[in-house]
């Protein structure tokens, strides 16, 4: 077994099928086959089934996928580090989020990131949900994510740094927005803006609406919270959104957050295969975001662990 076998077999996973991964490695699909069959006579076991479809693991398979693709992000990571003591360049700190945690979470730790450490590239790789900032860090395009932590994942470690309660989003002029606080019950019948189905808040918030015996029947579906956020200020229906979120669009007038009885905050932090293998620079990031998240603690329903 080679190096060169596990990079091959883990681009195979990843692509979907020999010849994507042949294209995207510039190689050839019998030289591609080559590796997967050594690899395979190595273990005397089968590690993909392939078919007109593609390929999918086998359970000896998903195994070694999981094994080889956290030893390569291991050894990416060490890689840089050595080439960052080599030539003496600062580095480069690569992390997935979405687009609205930068704007309501980010900003200041970013600023102060970049005053700190000058020559090290900071780079976001956009992804809407958990699911993808996870398959993000697994694919080794980004360090770490920051991401809605529900439940165990799967060979990544993650770290909650806050808890964001959910509000009920309403326009200022509605007849809701003049109530201390709803229940679930209370929003039975309302028109509800929810996020996609595959993200984790959306299933959260589905949930324990359906454990009070609410079954929430979306009229529209946005990408994210400030988009919601829109929709509301149109008067096309009203949102569940952070606490977090919910204060910033609430100061820019038009809107009100109201809390929900009984419907448990959300934990955000962060999830990386391995946190002892990340960089100085990701633990300094880590670091200025808990610091500088201070500053929010008199946000009622948020909390910072």
């Amino acid at each position: 077994m080679t190096l060169d076998d596990l990079r091959v077999f883990t681009t195979v996973v990843e692509t979907g099928s020999l010849g994507a991964a042949a294209r995207q490695l510039g190689c050839t699909q019998p030289a591609v086959s080559q590796h997967i069959s050594r690899l395979e006579r190595e273990f005397d076991m089968p590690l993909l089934e392939r078919s007109a479809k593609g390929i999918t693991l086998t359970p000896a398979g998903r195994i070694f996928y999981d094994a080889s693709s956290s030893g390569l992000s291991a050894l990416s990571l060490a890689e840089r580090e050595i080439n960052r003591l080599r030539t003496g360049e600062a580095g480069r700190l690569a992390i997935a989020t979405g687009g609205t945690t930068v704007r309501h979470f980010l900003r200041d730790a970013i600023e102060q990131f970049r005053r700190r450490h000058p020559g090290v590239t900071l780079h976001f790789e956009p992804a809407n949900s958990t699911p993808k900032c996870l398959e993000v860090v697994e694919q080794r395009r980004a360090d770490l994510a920051f991401v809605t932590i529900h439940g165990p994942m799967p060979h990544f470690e993650q770290r909650a740094v806050l808890e964001n309660a959910l509000m009920l989003l309403v326009p200022s002029d509605d007849p809701l927005a003049a109530q201390p606080c709803v229940s679930p019950a209370d929003l039975r019948s309302m028109r509800y803006i929810s996020l996609p189905e595959f993200t984790v808040s959306d299933a959260y918030i589905r949930h324990h609406f359906a454990e009070a015996g609410v079954r929430l029947k979306p009229t529209a579906r946005v990408d994210d919270f400030d988009t919601a956020h829109v929709f509301v200020q149109l008067g096309l229906g009203h949102a569940i959104v952070p606490a977090m979120q919910g204060h910033h669009f609430q100061q820019g007038g038009g809107v009100t957050i109201i809390p929900i009885e009984g419907l448990p905050p959300l934990q955000l932090g962060w999830a990386t295969r391995q946190f002892r293998l990340l960089p100085p620079v990701a633990h300094d990031f880590m670091m200025l975001f808990t610091e500088t998240a201070g500053q929010w603690r008199d946000i009622p329903g948020f909390k910072v662990l």
